[in-house]
């Protein structure tokens, strides 16, 4: 008994869910073929045009500062290699 209840149940779930995913389909078959005729009212937007990229800039040449930090950074690592404690472990 119970378990007929559970498939009688099981069968009236599913098919509702066909019957709703059924009118689903219909519904947006029919406003596909409705909302065209009304686009006049709202017509979409035309697409920006894109803007034309530009060249990148040449690279600039390092500042002093960078060549600084780029001579601190070669030293720091040449200290280290010489005394042995790089990045070994």
């Amino acid at each position: 008994m119970l378990l007929t209840q559970g498939l009688v149940l099981m069968v009236v779930g599913v098919s509702i869910v066909w019957l709703f995913l059924g009118v689903l389909v219909l519904v947006l078959k029919v406003s596909a073929r409705i909302v065209p005729r009304f686009n006049h009212i709202l017509p979409d937007n035309r697409p920006a045009e894109p803007v034309p990229m530009q060249a990148p800039a040449a690279a600039a040449p390092p500042s002093h500062d960078e060549a600084a930090a780029v001579a601190i950074a070669v030293a720091v690592a040449a200290a280290e290699a010489r005394r042995g404690s790089g990045c070994e472990e």
